[in-house]
């Protein structure tokens, strides 16, 4: 098998997959833990006339695909709140933007520890695919529980690099919608970004994928937004990654 029987260019070599909502559906619990946290805190701010957190239209606008504390300060200025950033250590749901972060860092730590991490079947044997093809493989996350997210479902010993919150951190890279994660991800795998095809459900990722001139960039349609994803700079739009493998041609090479 090579990378066209994956449904990409011959020119791809190395695959970078995004966590939440394309391997993982805990873009769901993070949705919850986010309207959980903000509601707390506009309701506390507001009063009982406060507008609630939309789950679908906040969380594709605002934080979906960023960094914690990024999604936080984005939110909050669509409302025309400034907040202090705060410290690391301040406790959750502390009015600061790092202590409310924190608040929805423990909600989705809680929700996965009594859910568990359910995975998307067709990213998981796609992923088989890859790695039967000898195409090496990388997470790219912004998510910083990245590592235990993946230990959780089982799929961790897939892959051959992470790039997570906190190798983000460690090493200064800007959050996507910058490119810089993706990047990481490539070189730590060894392959320039023409070579390399990202895969990613949130539009500041797939925005990080056009940005960083990546090989090819696929775009995973959970919610509706086929659209918004092909705006943003994907290749191609699918719903499931094993529709790249039902026997469609495979897409030319980029000039």
């Amino acid at each position: 098998m090579n990378a066209a029987m994956l449904g990409l260019p011959n020119t791809i070599h190395a695959l970078l997959f995004d966590l939440d909502g394309v391997l993982t559906q805990t873009a769901k619990v993070h949705g919850v833990a986010w309207k959980e946290m903000f509601d707390a805190y506009l309701r506390e701010r507001d009063g009982d006339s406060f507008t609630p957190f939309d789950p679908r239209r906040d969380y594709d606008t605002f934080v979906d695909g960023k960094p914690r504390l990024d999604g936080t300060r984005s939110f909050l200025q669509s409302r025309g709140i400034e907040l202090p950033e705060g410290h690391d250590d301040d406790p959750p749901g502390t009015h600061t933007l790092r202590g409310l972060s924190n608040a929805k860092n423990d909600l989705v730590l809680k929700l996965i520890h009594d859910r568990g991490v359910e995975v998307y079947d067709g990213s998981v044997r796609y992923v088989h695919a890859a790695r039967a093809a000898k195409l090496p493989c990388a997470v790219v996350s912004s998510s910083a529980n990245c590592e235990d997210v993946l230990r959780a479902a089982s799929i961790h010993d897939l892959f051959d690099a992470i790039v997570d919150g906190v190798v983000a951190k460690r090493d200064g890279l800007k959050g996507k919608p910058a490119p810089d994660t993706f990047l990481a991800g490539a070189a730590a795998l060894g392959i320039a970004p023409a070579n390399a095809a990202v895969f990613e459900d949130a539009l500041a990722g797939v925005a990080a994928g056009r940005a960083g001139d990546f090989g090819y960039v696929v775009g995973v349609d959970r919610v509706g937004q086929a659209e918004a994803l092909h705006t943003h700079g994907a290749d191609v739009v699918v719903e499931d990654l094993d529709e790249l493998t039902n026997g469609t041609t495979p897409p030319e090479a980029k000039a």
